[in-house]
């Protein structure tokens, strides 16, 4: 998001303003007040005396709250402003405003203060597109109070708009006539109320600052709970809190799991349930809030496809990429009830659910979800392998508005070969085998240990181990010394040189005597810019350092590089890797975003923005938690955590204080290797 924009947030309800508190969005901008995929303000604007005042100072310390101070312009440096006006603005189901006007001066002032109000409500996607909207727009008065409202046959939509001061209400917003005493205030709270299927119900009224998440547990109970961090670097511990509150900012309540929470995507594109997002954000921040990946876990499974849906791009036993709630999705116009255009999202499903037990112990939810597992490898063996030759492709079977690429990396462009021509479908990407490698050796550890079936075990080992085998000699480039991005639809090696293969260590897939090259490919000159790794190297035809994912840098993505690098033993390549990427956090306010250009850091000297990343984004605020994990080297051991530093060295002394897991709760020191009760 832009630093010219104040983003509030609270699970699926978002509002995006100027740093004066106004919304004046454009149609293809993601500004003014969304829920649940809709925009219910478009327009709020506050004047007075038919000014805008000017911005004094914006504070939005709580991500669901900002304040804005702002004061009449005078004309000249000489004289100060008469009076000055706060904003404060709590989200919520909606937003609750108070508005209080201070008067400076030793006499009566009367101004006429306005709030002018209005709304599109667009799709999120159609603000993407910039679509034009086909249902009827109106506004009405009820009882003193202002309904902009939106209908399409049955699809209705309204935003219900209060005041607790006397105003002069109209069609077009509230007008204030304001007298106020000599060195006195005045105040008014506004309600700013969606009503989709039911009225929402604002959550916060004059004066409350304590959140009110959606979720059984508050921000300070959601801080409390996560362990505390002790390091001699500064930064880190900055680094480390935005991520604790800005996934707590993006945690939801889901509707067929109430009383439950897992991560959103991220702000403001992607303020819902996405599969490979939500089983990444969960996996990395699974020391420290185990229960996010409880929750994603069992919604995912509850949402496991049943049938064959081109429309949908579903298939029995396949993971959801994407569930929506707005108009183009409930007219059939997009796909998204829920979308099924994935295909790593199954296997990492997988993954996910075997971590979960070895962290926390809870056998319980794996013989629940045993079912969706055995399901989930189904996919894997029968459709997710198109034609049989043992690796999982994907084409688009929605050829109009389905996603062409279904990894990752899903824009248009993201699979080109190195002289930038693109690949033939169906494809077959390197990290997803490496997933489903993974996947595989997991469950089959559930199936012995917990599901008692060791004949399903054996049979999963033996096709990992087939896969393993099969992939290294077909996807290796000798020439080249690293692995193909992917086997396209004739089966020829889709051959840039990309971030994937750090993905392929995370995995486990890589045989031992590859490991050295992939490592000095990871961190040459020409994938790591300084600031990371980049997703595409430079020099390749593809290669733009400003594309979404052809040159990019992306904080989740450097995470498993850094952790599969500390999986084959690369420890000090990965606190490298790791530094890199915090150290770039510092320029973003310590939040890192979804992405950001892959510029050589000698080049810049700072890491430069990228124009529309998600921020705050669950798996960029995952990284770090990731990143403290491979440095700290934190492993579940049966019962115990083994706790195995390797720290970069401007670092200093680092701790991780009441870990949680299946061992209760324990410490993770720098500087000791023991196993830890």
């Amino acid at each position: 998001m832009s630093h010219d924009t104040i983003s509030t947030l609270d699970g699926s309800t978002f509002v995006v303003s100027d740093r004066r508190g106004d919304i004046e969005a454009s149609p293809d901008q993601p500004e003014g007040l969304f829920y649940r995929d809709t925009r219910f303000l478009s327009r709020w604007v506050l004047t007075v005396n038919g000014s805008r005042p000017n911005v004094l100072s914006t504070d939005a310390t709580d991500y669901f709250a900002a304040q804005f101070f702002l004061a009449p312009a005078t004309g000249t440096i000489y004289k100060s402003p008469y009076l000055s006006v706060i904003r404060k603005r709590f989200v919520g189901e909606g937003f609750h405003e108070d508005i209080l006007v201070l008067n400076h001066e030793p006499e009566t002032v009367e101004i006429e203060l306005r709030l002018e109000a209005g709304s599109d409500f667009a799709d999120i996607f159609e603000v993407k597109d910039a679509l034009a909207k086909k249902g009827e727009l109106y506004r009405e008065l009820r009882g003193g109070e202002l309904v902009l409202g939106y209908r399409r046959g049955s699809f209705v939509r309204e935003t219900s708009i209060s005041s607790s001061a006397n105003a002069e209400v109209s069609e077009e917003g509230f007008v204030f006539a304001v007298k106020i005493e000599p060195k006195a205030e005045w105040s008014t709270c506004i309600d700013v109320q969606p009503i989709a299927e039911q009225a929402c119900v604002v959550k916060y009224g004059h004066g409350e600052r304590e959140a009110k998440p959606n979720m059984k547990k508050s921000l300070r109970e959601w801080i409390a709970d996560a362990p505390t961090l002790e390091c001699d670097w500064d930064p880190l511990d900055h680094i480390y809190r935005k991520s604790l509150v800005d996934l707590a900012a993006l945690r939801f309540e889901p509707l067929i799991l109430p009383g439950t929470s897992l991560p959103a995507a991220g702000l403001p594109w992607f303020m819902t349930l996405f599969g490979r997002d939500s089983l990444i954000a969960s996996y990395q921040a699974l020391p420290f809030a185990p229960e996010l990946a409880e929750a994603t876990l069992r919604v995912l499974a509850a949402r496991q496809g049943t049938k064959v849906d081109d429309f949908r791009d579903e298939e029995p036993g396949k993971i959801l990429h994407e569930i929506r709630f707005g108009e183009l999705t409930t007219f059939g116009e997009r796909p998204h009830a829920p979308y099924y255009g994935t295909a790593d999202a199954t296997p990492l499903f997988l993954v996910l659910l075997d971590e979960y037990e070895r962290w926390t112990g809870d056998t319980g939810l794996v013989r629940e979800l045993e079912p969706g597992a055995r399901a989930a490898i189904e996919w894997i063996d029968g459709y997710g392998d198109r034609d049989g030759d043992g690796y999982v492709e994907y084409e688009r079977r929605n050829t109009e508005t389905g996603l062409e690429n279904q990894c990752w990396k899903d824009s248009w462009n993201s699979i080109l070969f190195a002289d930038g021509s693109a690949s033939s479908l169906p494809r077959a990407v390197c990290e997803i085998q490496g997933y489903v490698y993974d996947a595989k050796v997991r469950a089959a550890r559930l199936a012995r240990e917990i599901w008692g079936d060791p004949i399903f075990a054996e049979r999963l080992e033996a096709d990992a181990a087939a896969l393993k085998h099969r992939f290294n000699r077909d996807f290796w480039l000798h020439e080249r010394g690293y692995f193909a991005l992917a086997l396209d639809g004739d089966k020829q090696q889709v051959d840039s040189l990309t971030s994937n293969i750090g993905h392929l260590l995370w995995s486990g897939i890589v045989d031992d005597d590859k490991v050295e090259s992939i490592v000095g490919h990871v961190l040459g000159e020409r994938l790591f810019s300084g600031w990371g790794v980049r997703t595409m190297a430079e020099g390749e035809g593809g290669y733009n350092p400003i594309e979404y994912h052809n040159g990019t840098v992306w904080p989740h993505d450097n995470s498993f590089i850094a952790a599969g690098l500390a999986r084959y033993g690369y420890r000090e390549e990965a606190g490298r890797i790791a530094m890199a990427i915090l150290e770039a956090a510092t320029y973003f306010d310590y939040r890192l975003p979804e992405v950001f250009a892959g510029y050589r850091r000698d080049l810049t000297r700072f890491p430069v923005e990228y124009p529309t990343a998600s921020s705050p984004q669950a798996w960029a605020t995952g990284a770090p938690l990731l990143f403290l994990r491979a440095i700290l080297g934190l492993e579940p051991a049966g019962d115990f955590l083994t706790v195995d530093p390797l720290l970069p060295d401007n670092l200093g002394r680092l701790a991780l204080r009441n870990v949680p897991g299946r061992w209760g709760r324990t410490d993770a020191v720098a500087g000791r290797k023991a196993l830890a009760r």
